[in-house]
């Protein structure tokens, strides 16, 4: 295994009022030749803390509409601009803490597989037992492993691909990596996933209330991703934007309106949804509590996604640029 060339590997972190959990972050990272450390208004002394871990700190100017897309990009050339040559940029949430030896894993493969952009490997929790929308968010971040189609927001990417495809689109407030993994395949690289821990995370998902949200900005991302790469080869998140709108917009409104003017029966339409839940609960062989609330979950959540698909339109219609939807 290669050791790190410190003088070609750079950080670029991301976060607005992370308190504590940006000091963890930073104390993870110090495996780079730099640190940058992208600051979307905080008012916890984030930016003072930054500084004080050694990042290079950039303000975004909070007058233009905030995404993480745009604040990842303007890290990205802070970093360009004070490491000319570097070659490799882990990206890495401020809620996120990297893990030691990923860094050493992720390299590895980029030195050794000149055809792979981008790698990243499994996220976990920090606290899965704190909520149920915690344990949720660990199984989530539990994919499949070697050549994959995406990555999530923790990754290193080579920079010179992250480059030539243009990086971030700004504009995106939610599903930014998978749009630009879509950019960089069309241009012939490819995506892996190691089967490695590189980050822990911390949702601090509490409240039903934030996972609605969180979904609603899922639901909102399938439709902006799917009115860019929509058409064939790619069909990028069509299925997921057709499901929100079966399950989460025109079954509800066909259960609700049978059952207002027909009564009766009808209403067992909504049978509909729990039968659902069963299917999709009986599919795998993972433990049944998991299966159970994954399968409640995946149909409630259908629900949130409809209308984030409502709210693109509504935006796209009125050319709206879209507002970013935070759960936290």
């Amino acid at each position: 295994m290669q050791d790190i060339n410190k003088s070609q590997f750079g950080v670029v972190a991301i976060g607005r009022n992370e308190g504590q959990r940006l000091r963890q972050c930073l104390k993870s990272l110090r495996a780079a030749a730099l640190v940058v450390y992208v600051d979307s208004g905080s008012n916890d002394g984030s930016l003072e803390l930054a500084k004080d871990c050694g990042a290079v700190v950039v303000e975004l100017d909070m007058q233009l509409p905030f995404t993480a897309a745009r604040a990842r990009n303007a890290g990205f050339k802070a970093l360009v601009a004070a490491v000319p040559h570097v070659e490799w940029v882990q990206f890495i949430d401020g809620d996120c803490e990297l893990i030691k030896r990923w860094p050493q894993l992720a390299l590895s493969l980029l030195v050794s597989r000149p055809e792979v952009a981008a790698v990243s490997g499994r996220r976990r929790e920090r606290f899965p037992d704190h909520s149920i929308y915690n344990q949720l968010c660990d199984w989530e971040w539990n994919g499949p492993t070697g050549e994959v189609r995406a990555c999530g927001g923790d990754v290193m990417i080579r920079a010179s691909a992250f480059e030539a495809v243009g990086g971030f689109r700004n504009n995106l407030i939610a599903g930014e990596e998978p749009e630009l993994c879509v950019r960089l395949r069309v241009a012939g690289w490819k995506i892996w996933r190691l089967d490695a821990d590189m980050t822990i995370h911390d949702a601090a998902m509490t409240r039903f209330s934030q996972w609605w949200r969180r979904a609603v900005r899922g639901g909102y991302a399938f439709a902006q991703g799917a009115s860019l790469h929509g058409k064939p080869p790619e069909r990028h998140w069509v299925w997921e934007s057709y499901r929100a709108w079966l399950w989460g917009i025109l079954l509800p409104i066909a259960c609700t309106g049978l059952g207002i003017v027909f009564g009766g029966w009808t209403w067992a339409l909504w049978l509909i949804y729990p039968i659902q839940m069963v299917r999709l609960a009986v599919r795998d062989g993972a433990p049944l509590r998991q299966r159970v609330l994954v399968a409640v979950f995946q149909v409630l959540a259908r629900f949130p996604e409809g209308y984030g698909q409502l709210k693109f339109l509504v935006d796209r219609i009125t050319k709206r640029q879209g507002k970013l939807i935070e759960y936290k």
